[in-house]
């Protein structure tokens, strides 16, 4: 029999599965780690321990409890966070810590200078996105200004996907979606590098070879393999972001479709037809040729569950905590009895792009518990979700169908509140694996054993979140709410800053 490993290295958490050749999954494995925060504003992972090391234990982990033959593997796919800012050289080890995607704002003066050297409707046009946390671009210009020995050794910037593969194969690689996120160095009308927009950054021949997706990178070096475990000279793709692989695993496949990430960070991609240009969002081509996505994210989802629980649940045994905290939750009524928050904690990505934005609990009085805040907590980050639907809807590209995927589906107020915020039914699939079980099928995919549209054959619908019409009055008026309390208070937030 045949099978397919994928494995994706997020935020938190890395997970691997092996996959047969129906979609079935026939081992899977995890791993945590931390992310550091070695001052506001940053976001870090260090390369060796928490992506290849990580890497090599859950391959390792896997074959080691299911048995199966490394040479029964017929292609490898992985995923990481992304889009990150790493220094490697020549041999691929990394030369500090990597920068995180859009959660690490410690380029904001870079961006600052960028936008006023090169114009910002200008880089829109050209790179398909706005200057943000999220672009790679300026935190390579960060390096430059505050680490010029680093980069003087670095022989590539790659990110986080590209580290695996180089691992893996020896080939420096980057997919197309991925290297999007380089503004300004990556053109979309030429799908290619280019300093034409900003010289003084950095050389394109020290960045990854452009390729798609599903192209086979290399293979399985002797060394990667006895790391892995796995077999050398297995084909490993090029790979991709892992909210990418995430979207594909629960069928994203035709325009219109959009995933909604329930995550560390909430992230959504959204297929069109046609290029979608607006700056309050991200343009990527998609994972394969002709295709187009546009992407949206919060900055702080998951992560604000995480930091609740350890600030308000610390008596709590951290393995239940959370059915804890949701079961307080769900005792507090929609609209958490008044309390609206902003979930601006490491400031916020879309739609607003402010990296001064500020964490808000509005509302507070002596009567409110721990569940009517964890509550307000939820929806805060519903409302933000909320937001960036409505960005879609008013440049006419509301999407048809929403695809909710991650282990936020799991918790019931978060999941009911996006749906009843926003109007909108999510379907959730019966896999919730996620990024890990993308990357198997898009393994399987590169060596032509399937086809785009298995994926729904792989993992068909299982259920639908249907809003309560019920609870429509209470939250029009709490996304009200959320809306002004932003626009009211963002000049202080920024003389905070």
């Amino acid at each position: 029999m045949s099978y397919y490993l994928g494995i994706d290295i997020g935020t938190f958490e890395s997970k691997g599965v092996i996959v047969d050749g129906e979609g079935r999954i026939a081992a899977s494995a995890s791993k945590p780690h931390k992310m550091l925060v070695p001052q506001p504003g940053w976001a870090e992972h260090r390369p060796k321990q928490d992506w290849w090391g990580d890497f090599t234990f859950i391959s390792q982990k896997m074959l080691a409890d299911s048995r199966i033959d490394p040479k029964s593997i017929r292609a490898v796919g992985a995923s990481a966070i992304g889009p990150c800012m790493l220094p490697v050289d020549s041999d691929g080890e990394a030369l500090s810590n990597a920068a995180l995607y859009g959660v690490d704002a410690r380029a904001a003066k870079e961006i600052e200078e960028l936008n006023a050297a090169i114009g910002p409707g200008r880089i829109l046009e050209r790179c398909g996105n706005a200057l943000t946390s999220q672009s790679v671009g300026p935190k390579i210009l960060w390096l430059r200004k505050n680490r010029p020995e680093i980069l003087a050794k670095a022989a590539k910037i790659v990110t986080s996907t590209t580290y695996l593969v180089q691992k893996l194969t020896g080939e420096c690689v980057i997919d197309h979606y991925s290297a999007a996120n380089f503004s300004p160095l990556y053109l979309i009308d030429r799908q290619g590098w280019s300093t034409e927009l900003a010289p003084d950054i950095i050389e394109t021949e020290r960045l990854p070879r452009l390729v798609w997706t599903t192209d086979i990178a290399g293979r399985v070096t002797a060394r990667a393999a006895r790391a892995t475990g796995l077999a050398p000279g297995t084909p490993v793709i090029a790979g991709t972001i892992d909210a990418a692989s995430e979207a594909l695993s629960v069928g994203m496949i035709r325009p219109g479709d959009m995933m909604i990430m329930y995550g560390s960070t909430i992230f959504t991609i959204m297929l069109s037809k046609t290029r979608i240009s607006d700056s309050r969002l991200w343009y990527a081509p998609w994972l394969f040729k002709g295709e187009h996505a546009s992407m949206a994210g919060l900055s702080t989802s998951g992560t604000l569950t995480h930091w609740f629980r350890d600030f308000a649940a610390r008596e709590l045994e951290p393995a239940k905590a959370f059915a804890t905290l949701a079961r307080e939750a769900e005792a507090s009524p929609p609209g958490a009895r008044g309390l609206v928050m902003l979930p601006y904690f490491s400031g916020e990505r879309t739609p607003i792009h402010d990296p001064n934005a500020k964490g808000v609990i509005f509302g507070l009085n002596l009567t409110h518990s721990r569940g009517d805040l964890y509550r307000a907590l939820l929806e805060g980050i519903a409302c933000g979700t909320h937001h960036i639907i409505e960005t879609y809807r008013e440049i006419g590209e509301l999407p048809k169908r929403l695809l909710a995927v991650g282990g936020g589906t799991k918790n019931k107020v978060w999941s009911q509140a996006t749906s009843d915020i926003s109007g909108r039914p999510q379907t959730v699939c019966r896999k919730t694996v996620g990024a890990s079980y993308g990357d198997a099928f898009l393994a399987a995919l590169a060596v032509g054993d399937v086809g785009k549209k298995d994926i729904l054959a792989w993992n068909p619908e299982e259920r639908r979140i249907v809003p309560n019409r019920k609870n429509r009055a209470v939250y029009e008026r709490q996304f009200c709410a959320f809306r002004e309390l932003y626009l009211r208070n963002k000049d202080l937030m920024a003389e905070l800053s």
